[in-house]
């Protein structure tokens, strides 16, 4: 089930990225990327919930694992600025995510 969620965090990220490459879906190829992406995205996480992954714990790694590596990406190769303060963001974004998983480990 995590095998599903990985692949469905790596194509929601190649769709987003694709998406600012899509500059309003003007160019051909990142259009076609982003509808593929985020088709590959949706059913693989369904996948990961189909196979028992509880929803709040798949949906939070990957929606704070997608906002992580976007920000990075951006920072990194698309020209985007990336602040301290958005940077301490991202780390409270992960921290509530590994509380969300650890504290459904320990529930009866």
């Amino acid at each position: 089930m995590y095998l599903w969620l990985a692949l469905a965090i790596v194509a929601e990220v190649a769709a987003t990225v694709s998406l600012k490459l899509s500059e309003g879906f003007s160019r051909l190829v990142p259009s076609i990327v982003v509808v593929i992406g985020y088709g590959t995205a949706f059913f693989s996480l369904s996948q990961a919930l189909g196979r028992g992954l509880p929803v709040g714990v798949a949906y939070g790694i990957w929606a704070a694992t997608g906002v992580a590596a976007i920000a990075v990406i951006g920072a990194l190769f698309l020209g985007e600025s990336l602040t301290w303060v958005q940077v301490g963001g991202i780390a409270l974004v992960i921290c509530g995510v590994l509380a969300l998983e650890l504290g459904g480990s320990h529930a009866a």
